[in-house]
Protein backbone atom coordinates (compact mmCIF):
# COMPACT_ATOMS: atom_id res chain seq x y z
CA UNK A 1 0.00 0.00 0.00
CA UNK A 2 1.10 3.32 -0.28
CA UNK A 3 2.49 5.17 2.64
CA UNK A 4 3.78 8.72 3.30
CA UNK A 5 7.06 9.38 4.12
CA UNK A 6 9.37 12.93 3.64
CA UNK A 7 12.44 13.94 5.89
CA UNK A 8 14.15 16.96 4.80
CA UNK A 9 17.68 17.20 6.69
CA UNK A 10 20.65 19.73 5.52
CA UNK A 11 24.59 18.62 4.82
CA UNK A 12 26.15 20.84 6.88
CA UNK A 13 30.61 20.63 6.85
CA UNK A 14 30.45 21.75 10.62
CA UNK A 15 29.14 17.87 11.43
CA UNK A 16 31.77 16.35 8.93
CA UNK A 17 29.91 16.29 5.85
CA UNK A 18 30.75 17.08 2.38
CA UNK A 19 28.12 17.04 0.07
CA UNK A 20 30.91 15.75 -2.78
CA UNK A 21 30.28 12.67 -0.29
CA UNK A 22 26.83 12.50 -0.30
CA UNK A 23 26.48 12.84 -4.68
CA UNK A 24 28.44 10.34 -5.12
CA UNK A 25 26.88 8.25 -2.59
CA UNK A 26 23.52 8.32 -3.56
CA UNK A 27 24.29 8.13 -7.29
CA UNK A 28 26.68 4.87 -6.48
CA UNK A 29 29.80 7.29 -8.41
CA UNK A 30 33.55 8.01 -7.77
CA UNK A 31 33.82 11.71 -7.37
CA UNK A 32 36.92 13.52 -5.80
CA UNK A 33 36.37 16.75 -3.23
CA UNK A 34 38.63 18.99 -4.37
CA UNK A 35 37.86 21.43 -1.21
CA UNK A 36 39.91 18.40 1.42
CA UNK A 37 41.09 16.73 -1.71
CA UNK A 38 39.18 13.02 -0.47
CA UNK A 39 37.80 10.78 -2.99
CA UNK A 40 34.56 8.90 -2.72
CA UNK A 41 34.40 5.92 -4.34
CA UNK A 42 30.60 4.07 -4.16
CA UNK A 43 30.59 2.52 -7.59
CA UNK A 44 29.85 -1.21 -5.63
CA UNK A 45 26.49 0.14 -4.17
CA UNK A 46 23.35 -1.70 -5.34
CA UNK A 47 19.81 -0.83 -6.14
CA UNK A 48 20.59 2.63 -7.90
CA UNK A 49 17.93 2.08 -10.55
CA UNK A 50 17.80 5.82 -11.73
CA UNK A 51 19.25 9.16 -11.33
CA UNK A 52 19.44 12.65 -13.08
CA UNK A 53 20.44 16.20 -12.46
CA UNK A 54 17.85 19.33 -12.91
CA UNK A 55 19.23 22.46 -13.81
CA UNK A 56 17.35 26.17 -13.64
CA UNK A 57 17.24 28.35 -16.83
CA UNK A 58 20.18 30.29 -15.56
CA UNK A 59 23.04 27.56 -14.54
CA UNK A 60 26.13 26.61 -16.63
CA UNK A 61 25.41 23.70 -18.95
CA UNK A 62 28.49 21.99 -17.28
CA UNK A 63 26.65 21.45 -13.95
CA UNK A 64 25.29 18.48 -15.89
CA UNK A 65 27.99 16.81 -14.46
CA UNK A 66 27.64 15.51 -10.62
CA UNK A 67 31.17 16.46 -9.92
CA UNK A 68 31.62 19.61 -11.52
CA UNK A 69 28.09 20.66 -10.13
CA UNK A 70 28.91 19.53 -6.21
CA UNK A 71 32.18 20.65 -6.32
CA UNK A 72 31.64 24.18 -6.82
CA UNK A 73 29.16 24.37 -4.24
CA UNK A 74 31.79 23.24 -2.40
CA UNK A 75 34.50 25.46 -3.79
CA UNK A 76 31.89 28.70 -2.91
CA UNK A 77 31.29 27.31 1.20
CA UNK A 78 34.32 29.36 3.06
CA UNK A 79 33.49 28.36 6.57
CA UNK A 80 33.96 25.57 8.34
CA UNK A 81 30.17 25.14 9.44
CA UNK A 82 28.82 26.05 6.49
CA UNK A 83 25.89 24.81 4.96
CA UNK A 84 26.18 23.15 1.97
CA UNK A 85 23.24 20.87 0.30
CA UNK A 86 19.66 20.00 1.86
CA UNK A 87 18.10 16.47 1.12
CA UNK A 88 14.81 15.47 0.14
CA UNK A 89 13.67 11.36 1.41
CA UNK A 90 10.87 10.25 -0.36
CA UNK A 91 9.00 7.02 0.01
CA UNK A 92 7.75 6.35 -3.41
CA UNK A 93 4.28 4.12 -4.34
CA UNK A 94 4.75 0.52 -4.82
CA UNK A 95 1.46 0.56 -6.79
CA UNK A 96 3.42 2.58 -9.93
CA UNK A 97 5.27 1.66 -11.98
CA UNK A 98 9.29 2.51 -11.97
CA UNK A 99 8.40 4.68 -14.86
CA UNK A 100 5.62 6.03 -13.24
CA UNK A 101 7.34 7.07 -9.87
CA UNK A 102 10.40 8.47 -12.00
CA UNK A 103 8.16 11.27 -14.00
CA UNK A 104 6.28 11.42 -10.54
CA UNK A 105 9.40 12.55 -8.91
CA UNK A 106 10.27 14.72 -11.58
CA UNK A 107 7.37 16.57 -11.92
CA UNK A 108 8.05 17.29 -8.23
CA UNK A 109 11.32 18.25 -8.14
CA UNK A 110 10.62 20.17 -11.17
CA UNK A 111 7.54 22.52 -9.73
CA UNK A 112 8.94 22.98 -5.84
CA UNK A 113 12.55 23.13 -6.29
CA UNK A 114 14.20 24.13 -9.81
CA UNK A 115 11.53 26.35 -11.17
CA UNK A 116 12.54 28.16 -7.47
CA UNK A 117 15.97 28.39 -8.80
CA UNK A 118 17.34 25.49 -6.79
CA UNK A 119 19.63 23.13 -8.85
CA UNK A 120 18.28 19.53 -8.07
CA UNK A 121 20.20 16.10 -7.94
CA UNK A 122 18.10 13.22 -7.65
CA UNK A 123 18.40 9.56 -7.74
CA UNK A 124 15.84 6.38 -7.02
CA UNK A 125 16.88 3.68 -4.99
CA UNK A 126 14.95 0.42 -5.04
CA UNK A 127 16.37 -3.11 -3.84
CA UNK A 128 13.91 -4.96 -4.22
CA UNK A 129 12.71 -5.09 -1.03
CA UNK A 130 9.41 -3.44 -0.72
CA UNK A 131 10.43 0.25 -0.25
CA UNK A 132 11.02 2.03 -3.39
CA UNK A 133 12.28 6.06 -2.31
CA UNK A 134 13.86 9.05 -3.85
CA UNK A 135 16.60 11.20 -2.84
CA UNK A 136 16.62 14.25 -3.96
CA UNK A 137 20.44 16.87 -3.28
CA UNK A 138 19.31 20.15 -3.51
CA UNK A 139 21.48 23.51 -3.66
CA UNK A 140 21.45 26.05 -0.99
CA UNK A 141 22.89 29.38 -2.80
CA UNK A 142 20.58 31.22 -5.38
CA UNK A 143 22.55 31.49 -9.27
CA UNK A 144 22.74 35.04 -10.75
CA UNK A 145 21.82 35.62 -14.49
CA UNK A 146 25.37 34.96 -15.58
CA UNK A 147 25.41 31.73 -13.55
CA UNK A 148 27.52 32.58 -11.19
CA UNK A 149 26.61 31.49 -7.27
CA UNK A 150 24.69 34.19 -5.45
CA UNK A 151 24.81 35.06 -2.04
CA UNK A 152 22.56 33.68 0.78
CA UNK A 153 21.76 36.87 2.68
CA UNK A 154 22.19 40.57 1.93
CA UNK A 155 22.50 43.11 5.16
CA UNK A 156 19.73 46.14 5.11
CA UNK A 157 20.97 48.45 7.81
CA UNK A 158 22.22 46.09 10.62
CA UNK A 159 19.55 43.26 9.83
CA UNK A 160 20.39 40.20 7.41
CA UNK A 161 17.80 39.64 5.07
CA UNK A 162 18.12 35.97 3.12
CA UNK A 163 18.27 36.22 -0.31
CA UNK A 164 15.42 33.66 -1.02
CA UNK A 165 12.78 32.13 1.24
CA UNK A 166 14.04 28.66 0.95
CA UNK A 167 14.77 28.44 4.83
CA UNK A 168 11.38 29.66 5.83
CA UNK A 169 9.58 27.81 8.17
CA UNK A 170 6.08 27.44 6.55
CA UNK A 171 8.36 26.20 3.62
CA UNK A 172 8.55 22.49 4.92
CA UNK A 173 4.46 22.10 5.48
CA UNK A 174 4.17 23.39 2.17
CA UNK A 175 6.48 20.48 0.14
CA UNK A 176 5.39 18.02 2.44
CA UNK A 177 1.91 18.82 1.36
CA UNK A 178 2.36 18.92 -2.33
CA UNK A 179 3.94 15.91 -2.48
CA UNK A 180 1.34 14.20 -0.65
CA UNK A 181 -1.26 16.18 -3.34
CA UNK A 182 1.20 15.06 -6.32
CA UNK A 183 1.02 11.08 -5.42
CA UNK A 184 -2.11 11.26 -4.76
CA UNK A 185 -3.26 12.85 -8.35
CA UNK A 186 -0.85 9.81 -9.90
CA UNK A 187 -2.33 7.09 -8.12
CA UNK A 188 -5.76 8.64 -9.29
CA UNK A 189 -4.95 9.28 -12.90
CA UNK A 190 -3.71 5.34 -12.79
CA UNK A 191 -6.54 3.88 -11.72
CA UNK A 192 -5.76 3.71 -7.81
CA UNK A 193 -8.89 5.44 -6.78
CA UNK A 194 -8.83 4.06 -3.34
CA UNK A 195 -5.14 4.29 -2.54
CA UNK A 196 -4.45 7.92 -0.68
CA UNK A 197 -1.90 9.73 1.43
CA UNK A 198 -1.48 12.26 3.95
CA UNK A 199 1.22 14.61 4.79
CA UNK A 200 -0.31 14.94 8.28
CA UNK A 201 0.25 13.52 11.48
CA UNK A 202 -2.19 11.12 12.91
CA UNK A 203 -3.39 13.60 15.36
CA UNK A 204 -3.46 16.11 12.68
CA UNK A 205 -6.27 13.72 10.84
CA UNK A 206 -8.23 12.69 14.37
CA UNK A 207 -6.72 9.00 13.63
CA UNK A 208 -6.68 7.28 17.00
CA UNK A 209 -3.48 5.25 16.06
CA UNK A 210 -0.10 5.31 17.06
CA UNK A 211 2.70 6.02 14.70
CA UNK A 212 5.37 3.09 14.03
CA UNK A 213 9.17 4.16 14.51
CA UNK A 214 12.18 4.10 11.89
CA UNK A 215 13.52 0.94 12.00
CA UNK A 216 16.73 2.27 9.94
CA UNK A 217 19.50 0.33 7.44
CA UNK A 218 20.95 -1.90 10.41
CA UNK A 219 17.75 -3.74 11.77
CA UNK A 220 16.18 -3.33 8.85
CA UNK A 221 18.95 -5.85 7.47
CA UNK A 222 19.23 -7.85 10.72
CA UNK A 223 14.95 -8.03 10.34
CA UNK A 224 15.49 -9.68 6.60
CA UNK A 225 17.61 -11.88 7.48
CA UNK A 226 15.34 -12.83 10.18
CA UNK A 227 16.99 -11.88 13.10
CA UNK A 228 14.28 -9.65 15.71
CA UNK A 229 15.44 -5.97 16.49
CA UNK A 230 14.24 -3.99 19.55
CA UNK A 231 12.95 -1.67 17.13
CA UNK A 232 11.12 -4.68 14.88
CA UNK A 233 9.66 -5.59 18.04
CA UNK A 234 8.18 -1.99 19.07
CA UNK A 235 6.80 -1.70 15.33
CA UNK A 236 5.33 -5.40 16.01
CA UNK A 237 3.96 -4.23 19.33
CA UNK A 238 2.36 -1.12 17.96
CA UNK A 239 0.62 -2.96 14.93
CA UNK A 240 -1.02 -5.01 17.39
CA UNK A 241 -1.95 -2.44 19.63
CA UNK A 242 -3.41 0.21 16.85
CA UNK A 243 -5.63 -3.09 15.85
CA UNK A 244 -7.00 -3.02 19.56
CA UNK A 245 -7.30 1.07 19.67
CA UNK A 246 -9.68 0.70 16.23
CA UNK A 247 -11.59 -2.28 17.52
CA UNK A 248 -12.06 -0.70 20.63
CA UNK A 249 -12.99 3.02 19.06
CA UNK A 250 -15.40 1.42 16.85
CA UNK A 251 -17.52 -0.36 19.44
CA UNK A 252 -17.74 1.80 21.95
CA UNK A 253 -18.44 4.60 19.25
CA UNK A 254 -21.66 2.06 18.02
CA UNK A 255 -23.08 1.82 21.24
CA UNK A 256 -22.70 5.77 22.20
CA UNK A 257 -24.82 6.29 19.00
CA UNK A 258 -27.06 3.91 18.97
CA UNK A 259 -28.08 4.46 23.18
CA UNK A 260 -27.92 8.00 22.20
CA UNK A 261 -30.18 8.02 19.62
CA UNK A 262 -32.64 5.67 21.54
CA UNK A 263 -36.30 6.80 22.33
CA UNK A 264 -36.30 7.39 25.93
CA UNK A 265 -39.63 6.39 26.40
CA UNK A 266 -38.76 3.36 24.63
CA UNK A 267 -35.60 1.98 27.40
CA UNK A 268 -36.66 -0.39 29.85
CA UNK A 269 -34.95 0.12 33.33
CA UNK A 270 -31.96 -1.74 34.35
CA UNK A 271 -33.73 -4.41 36.72
CA UNK A 272 -36.45 -4.92 33.80
CA UNK A 273 -33.65 -5.99 31.65
CA UNK A 274 -31.83 -7.72 34.10
CA UNK A 275 -35.10 -9.78 35.15
CA UNK A 276 -35.26 -10.34 31.34
CA UNK A 277 -31.98 -12.28 31.03
CA UNK A 278 -32.83 -14.39 34.29
CA UNK A 279 -35.96 -15.66 32.60
CA UNK A 280 -34.49 -17.15 29.40
CA UNK A 281 -35.60 -20.46 28.96
CA UNK A 282 -34.09 -21.60 25.96
CA UNK A 283 -31.05 -22.94 27.01
CA UNK A 284 -30.39 -26.77 26.35
CA UNK A 285 -26.62 -27.36 26.75
CA UNK A 286 -24.09 -27.02 29.76
CA UNK A 287 -21.80 -24.49 27.63
CA UNK A 288 -25.10 -22.49 27.21
CA UNK A 289 -26.46 -22.31 30.59
CA UNK A 290 -22.79 -21.57 32.08
CA UNK A 291 -22.25 -18.61 29.24
CA UNK A 292 -25.77 -17.67 30.30
CA UNK A 293 -24.61 -17.59 34.22
CA UNK A 294 -21.25 -15.74 32.96
CA UNK A 295 -23.38 -12.70 31.03
CA UNK A 296 -25.41 -12.28 34.20
CA UNK A 297 -22.46 -12.04 36.46
CA UNK A 298 -20.56 -9.36 34.09
CA UNK A 299 -23.85 -7.34 34.18
CA UNK A 300 -24.56 -7.45 37.74
CA UNK A 301 -21.27 -6.22 38.76
CA UNK A 302 -21.73 -3.64 36.26
CA UNK A 303 -25.02 -2.23 37.36
CA UNK A 304 -23.07 -2.49 40.67
CA UNK A 305 -19.65 -0.86 39.71
CA UNK A 306 -21.09 2.59 37.66
CA UNK A 307 -24.82 2.67 39.56
CA UNK A 308 -26.70 2.20 36.39
CA UNK A 309 -30.52 2.28 36.66
CA UNK A 310 -31.84 2.62 33.36
CA UNK A 311 -30.51 2.94 29.67
CA UNK A 312 -29.75 7.03 30.32
CA UNK A 313 -27.32 6.01 32.88
CA UNK A 314 -25.68 3.40 30.05
CA UNK A 315 -25.31 5.65 27.58
CA UNK A 316 -23.76 8.03 30.24
CA UNK A 317 -20.90 5.76 30.58
CA UNK A 318 -20.33 4.47 27.49
CA UNK A 319 -19.57 8.31 26.70
CA UNK A 320 -17.03 8.29 29.58
CA UNK A 321 -15.78 5.22 28.64
CA UNK A 322 -15.04 6.90 24.44
CA UNK A 323 -13.42 10.00 26.58
CA UNK A 324 -11.46 7.61 28.52
CA UNK A 325 -9.95 5.81 25.13
CA UNK A 326 -9.04 8.88 23.95
CA UNK A 327 -6.77 10.28 27.17
CA UNK A 328 -5.54 6.73 26.91
CA UNK A 329 -4.21 6.97 23.55
CA UNK A 330 -3.15 10.28 23.66
CA UNK A 331 -0.82 9.21 26.83
CA UNK A 332 0.38 5.66 25.33
CA UNK A 333 1.53 8.33 21.95
CA UNK A 334 3.59 10.16 24.37
CA UNK A 335 5.22 7.73 26.20
CA UNK A 336 5.81 5.53 22.50
CA UNK A 337 7.31 8.54 21.19
CA UNK A 338 9.76 8.71 23.78
CA UNK A 339 10.67 4.84 23.59
CA UNK A 340 11.13 5.54 20.16
CA UNK A 341 14.03 7.69 20.93
CA UNK A 342 14.81 6.08 23.62
CA UNK A 343 15.40 2.69 20.96
CA UNK A 344 16.88 4.99 18.53
CA UNK A 345 19.91 6.23 21.46
CA UNK A 346 20.04 1.82 22.24
CA UNK A 347 20.17 1.22 18.58
CA UNK A 348 23.41 3.59 17.90
CA UNK A 349 25.05 1.95 21.19
CA UNK A 350 24.46 -1.45 19.15
CA UNK A 351 25.82 -0.03 16.01
CA UNK A 352 29.28 1.11 17.81
CA UNK A 353 29.77 -1.62 19.69
CA UNK A 354 29.60 -3.82 16.73
CA UNK A 355 31.40 -2.38 14.63
CA UNK A 356 34.44 -1.06 17.76
CA UNK A 357 36.89 -4.21 16.44
CA UNK A 358 36.75 -3.11 12.90
CA UNK A 359 37.34 0.55 13.78
CA UNK A 360 40.04 -0.56 16.06
CA UNK A 361 41.66 -2.55 13.38
CA UNK A 362 41.22 -0.03 10.38
CA UNK A 363 43.03 2.83 13.22
CA UNK A 364 45.96 0.25 14.20
CA UNK A 365 47.03 -0.29 10.27
CA UNK A 366 49.65 1.90 8.78
CA UNK A 367 48.21 4.68 6.44
CA UNK A 368 48.83 2.93 2.71
CA UNK A 369 47.00 -0.03 4.39
CA UNK A 370 44.09 1.93 6.01
CA UNK A 371 42.79 2.80 1.96
CA UNK A 372 42.09 -0.75 0.64
CA UNK A 373 41.09 -1.69 4.17
CA UNK A 374 38.03 0.92 4.17
CA UNK A 375 37.12 0.21 0.61
CA UNK A 376 36.47 -3.14 2.29
CA UNK A 377 34.55 -1.94 5.24
CA UNK A 378 33.27 1.29 4.58
CA UNK A 379 29.84 0.78 5.09
CA UNK A 380 30.79 -0.79 8.78
CA UNK A 381 32.96 2.13 9.51
CA UNK A 382 30.61 5.02 8.23
CA UNK A 383 27.93 3.83 10.37
CA UNK A 384 30.17 3.52 13.41
CA UNK A 385 31.28 7.42 12.82
CA UNK A 386 27.81 8.55 12.06
CA UNK A 387 26.40 6.83 15.37
CA UNK A 388 29.22 8.66 17.08
CA UNK A 389 28.65 11.67 16.39
CA UNK A 390 24.53 11.33 17.37
CA UNK A 391 25.75 9.75 20.42
CA UNK A 392 27.97 13.08 21.06
CA UNK A 393 24.77 14.90 20.62
CA UNK A 394 22.30 13.44 22.83
CA UNK A 395 24.62 12.32 25.74
CA UNK A 396 24.89 15.64 27.44
CA UNK A 397 27.03 17.09 30.31
CA UNK A 398 27.56 13.20 31.20
CA UNK A 399 31.18 12.37 30.07
CA UNK A 400 29.96 8.84 29.05
CA UNK A 401 26.87 7.62 27.82
CA UNK A 402 24.74 7.25 30.22
CA UNK A 403 23.40 3.89 29.07
CA UNK A 404 22.18 2.47 32.27
CA UNK A 405 20.09 5.40 33.08
CA UNK A 406 18.77 5.26 29.57
CA UNK A 407 17.82 1.43 30.38
CA UNK A 408 15.98 2.05 33.94
CA UNK A 409 14.05 5.26 32.04
CA UNK A 410 12.90 2.56 29.32
CA UNK A 411 11.82 0.27 31.97
CA UNK A 412 9.70 2.67 34.13
CA UNK A 413 7.99 3.44 30.33
CA UNK A 414 7.48 0.28 29.80
CA UNK A 415 5.58 -0.58 33.18
CA UNK A 416 3.36 2.42 33.03
CA UNK A 417 2.55 1.20 28.73
CA UNK A 418 1.72 -1.87 30.59
CA UNK A 419 -0.52 -0.32 33.48
CA UNK A 420 -2.10 1.37 30.14
CA UNK A 421 -2.87 -1.76 28.43
CA UNK A 422 -4.39 -2.59 31.80
CA UNK A 423 -7.30 0.09 31.34
CA UNK A 424 -7.30 -0.92 27.57
CA UNK A 425 -8.16 -4.45 28.58
CA UNK A 426 -10.69 -3.28 31.24
CA UNK A 427 -12.55 -0.51 28.79
CA UNK A 428 -12.21 -4.03 26.37
CA UNK A 429 -14.30 -5.84 28.83
CA UNK A 430 -16.80 -3.32 29.97
CA UNK A 431 -17.45 -2.01 26.64
CA UNK A 432 -18.44 -6.15 25.81
CA UNK A 433 -21.37 -5.72 28.59
CA UNK A 434 -22.94 -2.47 27.36
CA UNK A 435 -23.31 -4.33 23.90
CA UNK A 436 -24.75 -7.17 26.50
CA UNK A 437 -27.09 -4.80 27.50
CA UNK A 438 -28.22 -3.01 24.82
CA UNK A 439 -28.99 -6.11 22.93
CA UNK A 440 -30.72 -7.40 25.97
CA UNK A 441 -32.85 -4.29 26.40
CA UNK A 442 -33.81 -4.40 22.23
CA UNK A 443 -35.01 -8.08 23.26
CA UNK A 444 -37.07 -6.88 26.00
CA UNK A 445 -38.49 -4.21 23.71
CA UNK A 446 -39.50 -6.27 20.74
CA UNK A 447 -41.44 -8.91 23.19
CA UNK A 448 -42.78 -6.53 26.33
CA UNK A 449 -42.88 -3.03 25.18
CA UNK A 450 -45.51 -3.30 21.74
CA UNK A 451 -44.55 0.43 19.48
CA UNK A 452 -47.93 1.63 21.16
CA UNK A 453 -48.38 5.69 22.26
CA UNK A 454 -47.15 5.78 25.74
CA UNK A 455 -47.08 9.15 28.50
CA UNK A 456 -43.59 10.45 29.09
CA UNK A 457 -42.10 8.61 32.64
CA UNK A 458 -41.59 11.24 34.95
CA UNK A 459 -37.83 11.51 35.80
CA UNK A 460 -36.19 14.52 38.64
CA UNK A 461 -33.15 15.81 38.72
CA UNK A 462 -31.56 14.95 42.07
CA UNK A 463 -28.23 14.60 44.15
CA UNK A 464 -29.28 11.45 45.53
CA UNK A 465 -29.41 7.87 44.62
CA UNK A 466 -32.09 7.86 41.04
CA UNK A 467 -35.06 5.17 41.18
CA UNK A 468 -35.51 2.93 38.11
CA UNK A 469 -38.07 4.35 35.11
CA UNK A 470 -41.47 2.97 35.72
CA UNK A 471 -43.56 1.68 33.67
CA UNK A 472 -46.35 4.23 31.89
CA UNK A 473 -49.99 4.27 33.93
CA UNK A 474 -52.88 3.65 31.99
CA UNK A 475 -55.21 6.89 31.33
CA UNK A 476 -58.53 6.14 33.72
CA UNK A 477 -61.38 6.18 31.24
CA UNK A 478 -62.85 9.31 30.10
CA UNK A 479 -59.57 11.19 30.36
CA UNK A 480 -58.10 12.35 26.98
CA UNK A 481 -54.03 11.39 26.70
CA UNK A 482 -52.56 14.69 25.14
CA UNK A 483 -50.28 13.17 22.11
CA UNK A 484 -46.19 14.13 23.37
CA UNK A 485 -43.09 14.00 21.34
CA UNK A 486 -40.89 11.56 22.07
CA UNK A 487 -37.34 12.69 22.56
CA UNK A 488 -34.14 10.68 22.72
CA UNK A 489 -31.42 10.13 25.48
CA UNK A 490 -29.34 12.74 24.76
CA UNK A 491 -31.90 15.10 24.84
CA UNK A 492 -33.19 14.08 27.89
CA UNK A 493 -30.02 14.39 29.20
CA UNK A 494 -29.37 18.17 28.17
CA UNK A 495 -32.41 19.69 29.25
CA UNK A 496 -31.54 17.77 32.69
CA UNK A 497 -28.43 19.53 32.82
CA UNK A 498 -30.15 22.96 31.93
CA UNK A 499 -32.74 22.28 34.80
CA UNK A 500 -29.96 21.21 37.38
CA UNK A 501 -28.04 24.83 36.42
CA UNK A 502 -31.30 26.37 37.17
CA UNK A 503 -32.08 24.93 40.26
CA UNK A 504 -28.85 24.94 41.83
CA UNK A 505 -28.87 29.16 40.79
CA UNK A 506 -31.88 29.63 42.96
CA UNK A 507 -30.63 27.76 45.56
CA UNK A 508 -27.52 29.80 45.98
CA UNK A 509 -29.88 32.74 45.37
CA UNK A 510 -32.79 31.97 47.57
CA UNK A 511 -33.32 35.79 48.37
CA UNK A 512 -32.68 37.79 44.73
CA UNK A 513 -35.94 39.23 43.69
CA UNK A 514 -37.53 38.67 40.35
CA UNK A 515 -37.38 40.82 37.84
CA UNK A 516 -40.11 42.98 36.78
CA UNK A 517 -41.64 40.68 33.93
CA UNK A 518 -41.33 37.48 35.90
CA UNK A 519 -43.98 39.00 38.26
CA UNK A 520 -47.22 37.34 38.89
CA UNK A 521 -50.03 39.80 37.37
Amino acid sequence: MAIYHMSLKIITRGKGKSAVAAAAYRAGECIRNEYDDKLHSYTKKRGIVYKEIMLPENAPPECMDRAVLWNSVESVERYKTAQLAREVELALPIELSMEQNIELVREYVKNNFVNAGMCADFCIHDTGDGNPHAHILLTMRPLEKDGRWGAKSTNIGKKKIPTVDWNEQNKAEIWREKWANDVNEFLRINGFLDKKVDHRSYERQGVEQIPTIKLGSLAHRMEKRGIRTRRGDINREIFVANNKVRQLSARIGKETETLYTTVLEDTPSASDVFGYINSWKDLNSKSQKIQHLQDMADILNFHTEYKTYDMADVATIAEKMHMESLDITKAVKKLDHRLSTLDKYFAHVDIVNAHRKIVKKHNSLPENKQVSFREQHKTELDEYKASSEYLAGVKGDYDKLPVKMWEKEREKLIAERLEYGEKYYKLFKDISVVEKIRRSAEAYIDENMPDVERPEPVRTVTMTVKTPVQKPVQNKPGVQKTPERKTSIKERLANAKIESVEYNTERRNPHKPKRNNDLDM
